[in-house]
């Protein structure tokens, strides 16, 4: 379990400063009123790199758990949880869950805005 916790850890933490670096190197070319582009361009990276970390090891090494905890988990989780929304998504349209698809995503995004919104007001009243 502390071995499992440790490569989630170091991968998220390498992520986590990766998209830091992402949403800096995105701002110095970028217009300012186009901040979100970083946001953006992490989201697409990391949507990549889920796929490309799922496909390898499926594919090569499907009992490696330690990859799959350092990089799937670990590290894409902690570049963005996109990546994981998105991988999630793919996988119940493989399964044909178009129902659940559709749940998921349309309540992500409407509770997701709404938890945002409902939050940054939280925020201002304290």
């Amino acid at each position: 379990m502390w071995r499992d916790l440790l490569l989630v850890g170091i991968g998220g933490g390498v992520g986590s400063m990766l998209r830091f670096l992402t949403s800096r190197f995105a701002v110095r070319f970028i217009h300012h009123e186009w901040l979100f582009v970083g946001t953006f361009i992490a989201n697409i990276v990391g949507c990549l790199l889920i796929g490309l970390f799922s496909g390898w090891i499926l594919s090569h090494q499907p009992e490696n758990q330690s990859f799959r905890l350092l990089m799937i988990v670990g590290f894409c989780g902690g570049y963005t949880t996109f990546s994981t929304f998105a991988f999630e998504n793919l996988r119940l349209i493989e399964m044909n869950q178009w129902g659940l698809f559709t749940l998921y995503t349309t309540a992500s995004i409407v509770f997701g805005l709404l938890s945002v919104w409902a939050g940054m007001k939280l925020g201002h009243l304290v």
